[in-house]
């Protein structure tokens, strides 16, 4: 079982990051016949969306995680809270993806289509199967929620404050990674990004809580202590 997983880790890590690759490859030549003359600043807005850096932090923590399973270590609680996290993260992706922005028409020749569906599907859905049935998941305690909604909180407060002052070279407007965070394209304005931003967090929370939850209530090694709450 260890071996089986260690191998399925390091298949979708692979994935995952020729998805990045291939998404960023055809994004700078895009750019660059658009007579984009930034391209730094593109670059930091590509790894700007929120999907970007989970995906890369999942590339990481599946790297780990199979050489923690090829090494024997099962059980080491530092990285399942970490596991836990990009756990979260990636389902929230899938979650937000396919309920808000699935339906949304994107640029033909501009986004690469396989690479789309690893990052919003495949990705989240292995990481979730991973968190449940791959061995080696220490339960862990209530507080562990306050360390996964970390990072979304500070994005989120990244992406708004950055937003006004970072003018796109194609748009020639201000740059947001999700429409759903722009005052000027959501139908009530700032009132709809406070709307989304809101469910957004509490999605967050709640998908973090099941995760803290899993990991108490469905122990993946027998062997694993219980923790206090």
């Amino acid at each position: 079982m260890k071996l089986v997983f260690a191998v399925l880790r390091v298949v979708v890590a692979i994935s995952i990051l020729a998805a990045i690759v291939a998404q960023l490859q055809l994004s700078l030549h895009v750019w660059q016949t658009q007579g984009v003359r930034n391209v730094a600043l593109q670059v930091v807005n590509f790894f700007s969306f929120f999907t970007i850096d989970s995906n890369v932090a999942s590339v990481v923590i599946l790297a780990i995680g199979a050489g923690l399973l090829l090494a024997g270590r099962t059980d080491v609680p530092r990285y399942t809270l970490l596991r836990a996290i990009v756990v979260s993260y990636m389902v929230v992706t899938g979650i937000v993806y396919n309920l808000l922005l699935r339906g949304i028409e994107l640029p033909q020749g501009s986004t690469v289509p396989w690479s789309n569906e690893i990052l919003h599907v495949v990705g989240p859905l292995y990481l979730l199967l991973d968190w449940l049935f791959a061995p080696g998941r220490s339960p862990l305690p209530w507080r562990s929620i306050r360390a996964i909604v970390v990072f979304p909180i500070v994005w989120v407060v990244y992406t708004l404050v950055r937003g006004p002052f970072t003018i796109s070279e194609i748009t020639h407007k201000p740059w947001y990674p999700y429409p759903f965070l722009d005052p000027a394209t959501s139908p009530e304005g700032y009132a709809s990004v406070a709307f989304y931003v809101i469910l957004i967090a509490v999605t967050i929370g709640a998908t973090g809580a099941g995760v803290v939850w899993v990991s108490r209530r469905v122990p993946a090694t027998p062997a694993a202590p219980a923790v206090p709450a």
